[in-house]
């Protein structure tokens, strides 16, 4: 159940989380050129793409997602339902609508279209936005489910610090413009 004021609470959610729209993309599109642009400073590895694969390209919108959702905890968390699911819900989903819409426009058109990678990239984080959002405007959910859900956040984080470093040898961690796969070099 949502606590007193909890309509100034919803209001507030939607307008944090199209400010975190625009925050995402907007790093996330900075992120893309960082470590290129630091001339390939290892620390900045695991948060920047080090080269062109789809694996790369989730992590553009997972870090950014991940420090709008911090910046989100102190001003909403307590005060939303939800919050930790909400925003687990909504990071989890970014990466995942990537791949599938990169997939499904380039397994139908044979290629990757620069435009349609960008707008993958855009309607990926919208939807990420939008399911937080719901989610924390919803009734409360299991408790359990919030205490938990940060969980998957850590392993994937984890698992984007790892892969950056050591990624496996299948298409999605390829590099698309080279054929090799982790950092060039």
């Amino acid at each position: 159940m949502m606590r007193p004021g909890a309509d100034i609470d919803r209001r507030g959610a939607l307008r944090w989380e199209i400010a975190g729209f625009f925050f995402i993309v907007g790093l996330g599109t900075a992120l893309h050129f960082v470590f290129d642009w630091s001339r390939g400073f290892l620390l900045l590895a695991p948060f920047a793409a080090v080269n062109e694969s789809i694996w790369e390209h989730l992590k553009l919108a997972f870090w950014p997602a991940l420090v709008w959702a911090l910046c989100e905890n102190g001003p909403l968390h307590g005060r939303i339902s939800n919050f930790r699911l909400a925003k687990t819900a909504g990071i989890a989903l970014m990466p995942l609508a990537i791949t599938a819409l990169f997939y499904a426009y380039s397994t139908v058109l044979g290629r990757n279209v620069f435009a349609l990678a960008i707008a993958t990239f855009v309607i990926a984080v919208a939807a990420g936005q939008y399911v937080s959002c719901r989610i924390m405007t919803a009734d409360e959910m299991n408790p359990y489910l919030n205490r938990i859900a940060p969980g998957l956040i850590i392993l994937l984080a984890v698992l984007f610090i790892v892969f950056t470093f050591l990624p496996p040898e299948v298409g999605l961690f390829r590099d698309s413009a080279t054929g090799a796969f982790g950092i060039p070099g």
